[in-house]
């Protein structure tokens, strides 16, 4: 049971409503259409589930290959700011790359486990998912394509858990496509896509330093950056109203509005990070909750986990208020 535990903190589970917000959605419209089958949506959002933590592992293990264990201490000593609290399984010698690579296949067999089942319910194209989402989920920082040093990991998680994993678990749970769901996939997977971009920002230098091509680097602007964020946020939005305006979607959509005020916090503090990156802040409650604060700070590394919950939350968030859109669309019309 430790072991478990201590595999599954070290993938990030933090980071799971990345995921698990838009694939739970996708069961959630799912359930308003013929043929549901609860059990085989919760077996997709499972799936999901164990697939992003071995992608986490594997990240982290592709990134240790190419830059070793100790070079965000290297990056500190340079006087960059970088999260020395990443990987500290690694760092402390707790586990070995060999162990990582063993807990990464772990992970993603329990994940092919539950793909498999749906797969034999649903048929062939399953399986397109499932290879489609592997090669993506390997591809993100591995050999050959290593996306996310070529600039492209933040379109790929945003694929990946956007249209992929939306259209792939609604097709798991009711046995069909749905072009609403294509459509509403769309602003998800930026959000999505959002919280890695958010992160790239903050970890411009470091990742500049060891040569990790990233979006934000790519840009290689600040003024471009958050540009490109407020480009995001909106365009979100607009994706939705556009929805409203074609009859793709209901005028509860319109509900997603509430989500604004985190919008607007975030920008604010990213662009406070662009401009003056020394400066502290506290979770207000528009903010969404930020666990473990007193202990983020205590490590000094609350400059980041601000901003990143603050876009975990505003995907969560933007995900509820459309799970609850749906709902009344279908019983109010």
């Amino acid at each position: 049971m430790n072991i478990i535990r201590f595999w599954f903190n070290n993938a990030r589970p933090t980071a799971l409503p990345q995921s698990l917000f838009p694939a739970i959605l996708a069961v959630c419209m799912a359930s308003v259409s013929g043929n549901f089958s609860l059990y085989l949506g919760i077996l997709a959002v499972l799936g999901v589930l164990f697939g992003h933590l071995s992608m986490n592992l594997f990240d982290d293990y592709f990134d240790y290959k190419v830059k070793g264990t100790d070079f965000r201490d290297k990056m500190a000593r340079e006087g960059f700011r970088a999260r020395i609290a990443k990987c500290e399984y690694l760092t402390s010698r707790k586990a070995t790359l060999k162990q990582l690579l063993i807990a990464c296949f772990v992970f993603s067999a329990i994940s092919l486990l539950f793909a498999s089942i749906i797969f034999i319910e649903r048929g062939v194209v399953i399986l397109y998912y499932v290879l489609a989402l592997t090669v993506l989920g390997i591809s993100y920082s591995g050999k050959p394509l290593k996306l996310s040093y070529r600039g492209l990991g933040e379109l790929m998680i945003g694929i990946i858990f956007g249209p992929l994993s939306m259209t792939g678990v609604y097709y798991s749970a009711c046995g069909m496509f749905n072009w609403a769901v294509v459509f509403i996939s769309i602003p998800v997977g930026l959000l999505v896509a959002n919280i890695v971009y958010v992160h790239a920002i903050m970890d411009y230098e470091p990742d500049k330093k060891v040569g990790k091509m990233t979006f934000a680097v790519l840009l290689g602007s600040k003024k471009r950056m958050l540009g490109t964020l407020l480009a995001i946020l909106v365009i979100s939005y607009l994706s939705i109203f556009t929805g409203i305006f074609l009859k793709y979607l209901s005028l509860y959509y319109f509900l997603t509005l509430f989500t604004l005020p985190m919008a607007i916090s975030l920008y604010y503090l990213m662009r406070e990070f662009v401009r003056h990156p020394q400066r502290k802040f506290d979770p207000k409650f528009w903010m969404g909750p930020m666990s473990n604060w007193e202990k983020i700070k205590e490590i000094e590394i609350d400059w980041f986990m601000i901003r990143w919950f603050s876009a975990r939350n505003f995907l969560s968030f933007f995900c509820l208020i459309i799970i609850i859109a749906t709902y009344l669309s279908h019983f109010f019309g």
